[in-house]
């Protein structure tokens, strides 16, 4: 077997669009895309690739790509749909790798070290199976790390000139990975952000050779530690193993609103609804969380974040939803209008379950019974359904009865 690891990073091209198409094959070729209505600030999730001929591309706001293009056809998310696409290449690559990495709903990481064909053979298989059993589109970058690998995708993309998809593959050979860099621009590389980058070229440092070939203890001395990794980086080195499975670093809800609202009791009813979301998410991860988090994006774009940690850890939706109100009273004045508004837990951690000496409880169905409360109360109206007390009596008359719910 090499001494060298062969890391794959596959990229499902234009991959909502490319749902999308299957569904309606009459948008193939045409410009449209998937994302939010401009008339309530909507963004684009995706574009088709005729789209991006226009200069449209993701994260705009729709009502910009509509004045590019007057004809784009704009489609709503579907991401039920999606997150059955996405698990089904998702489990083509397991079955190709024990080692697979999924970082979003259309990228993922996978170690085919332990096979000894050629990386392009590889590539190539793997590309067409995907595309026989699923009908998708990707494109894939293979190198010894995940770092190059990731960038090796995105320059084979870029270097395919087409209206429709890429299905692009850049091989990186082990050895080479500094050359292939040397020429891209810094902000090709993880890391390199519009002012880090601004502060490299101020010295000179235009392209990943460059750095490459700075002097380190110079980078150190201008960046700290951050300008040892941005050497390392840019010689193309990464030691990081794949990662198969990530603990949830906290939970969150948030929602733009598509005008501006200052109504106290319409915002408390956002708040009640995030609230209850993030409870019964983290009963379904059987996760509690200590500190919660309110983000406020006023009129102006002009966004603020405050937290409070909580005495105890919890999964409560009231208590999530007690100390989110008071963050935002405390930073929201009467009549104010509020562009969006979200809120978040953190600290997450299990939690440690105590038996009452009345019984045994079910946790996990507690959990099922909360997500499946908050789903009747979303659909139905916040008074549809409510939660009862069960009590235990005997038939001593001395003895009082005990409120059977979990504390």
């Amino acid at each position: 077997m090499s001494e060298f690891r062969t890391i794959v990073h596959l990229d499902l091209d234009a991959f909502y669009c490319a749902v999308e198409e299957q569904h309606q094959p009459s948008l193939r070729g045409k410009p449209f895309a998937v994302g939010g209505l401009p008339e309530y600030r909507g963004v684009i999730s995706s574009c088709s690739y005729a789209a991006r001929q226009l200069g449209i591309h993701s994260a705009m706001p729709m009502a910009r790509a509509v004045k590019l293009c007057p004809d784009l056809i704009i489609l709503p998310s579907n991401h039920k749909v999606y997150s059955q696409r996405s698990k089904q290449v998702m489990n083509i690559l397991k079955q190709a790798s024990p080692l697979v990495e999924q970082i979003s709903i259309d990228e993922a990481f996978l170690d085919l070290s332990h096979k000894s064909e050629p990386a392009k053979e590889l590539a190539l298989s793997l590309q067409q199976e995907i595309l026989q059993k699923t009908n998708l589109s990707c494109s894939l970058g293979v190198a010894s790390n995940k770092l190059v690998a990731k960038i090796a995708t995105d320059v084979g993309k870029s270097s395919v000139k087409t209206t429709t998809y890429p299905q692009a593959i850049q091989i990186v050979p082990p050895g080479t990975e500094a050359d292939f860099l040397a020429p891209l621009s810094l902000q090709m590389l993880w890391g390199i952000g519009p002012k880090t980058a601004e502060k490299l070229n101020s010295i000179g440092i235009l392209t990943l050779g460059q750095l490459a070939q700075w002097p380190v203890k110079d980078l150190v001395n201008r960046f700290g530690k951050i300008g040892y990794d941005l050497h390392l980086r840019a010689n193309g080195v990464d030691n990081r193993e794949l990662t198969t499975y990530r603990e949830p670093k906290s939970i969150s809800q948030e929602n733009t609103f598509s005008r501006d609202i200052g109504d106290k009791n319409k915002l408390m009813d956002q708040i009640r609804k995030q609230s209850e979301s993030i409870a019964s998410s983290l009963k379904q991860s059987n996760l509690l969380g200590a500190t919660v988090k309110v983000k406020i994006r006023w009129p102006d774009f002009s966004t603020i974040t405050r937290q409070a940690t909580l005495l105890e850890p919890t999964d409560d939706p009231q208590l999530i939803f007690n100390q989110a109100r008071k963050i935002f009273l405390e930073h929201w004045q009467e009549g104010q209008p509020i562009r969006l508004i979200g809120i978040g837990i953190t600290n997450l951690q299990a939690p440690k379950k105590q038996l009452t000496m009345w019984d045994e409880v079910d946790y996990e169905k507690i959990g099922h019974l909360e997500a499946a409360l908050y789903q009747v109360k979303s659909k139905f109206g916040e008074n549809s359904i409510s939660k009862g007390t069960k009590k235990l009596t005997t038939n001593s008359p001395t003895e009082s009865s005990h409120d059977q719910r979990p504390k």
